[in-house]
């Protein structure tokens, strides 16, 4: 079983990045699948989570409105559009699936694999 985080990179304050999370080894169409990601000295955070067929998405207050999750089980994917990017969105992102349905999953403890994470740099 392996996810595969990626499109991080290096962009500018105001900026956006889509970042795209590849699953493989078995399905993902039942989980609940979420984003969080880790600053520098900082605990690992929740980001956003989405359920198995998309009607449930939540996300942490400082992302509510500028970031986007989505999927598409056909493809085994999942998504995170982060628009209007600030520095301290700054960390490394990771994407995580559960190993059983939730209603909403915005715990790390939710989730049994884990991504290896995509860096995502803002500069100001």
């Amino acid at each position: 079983v392996q996810l595969q985080a990626s499109g991080g990179g290096l962009v500018q304050a105001g900026g956006s990045l889509r970042l795209s999370c590849a699953a493989s080894g078995r399905t993902f169409s039942s989980s609940n699948l979420g984003w969080f990601r880790q600053a520098p000295g900082k605990e690992r955070e929740f980001v956003a989570t989405i359920n198995w067929n998309s009607r449930m998405t939540d996300y942490t207050d400082s992302v509510k409105g500028r970031f986007t999750i989505s999927r598409d089980n056909a493809k085994n994917t999942l998504f995170l559009q982060v628009n209007s990017l600030k520095p301290e969105d700054t960390a490394v992102y990771y994407c995580a699936a559960t190993g059983r349905v939730y209603y909403s999953a915005t715990y790390d403890f939710n989730y049994n694999y884990w991504g290896q994470g995509t860096q995502v740099t803002v500069s100001s």
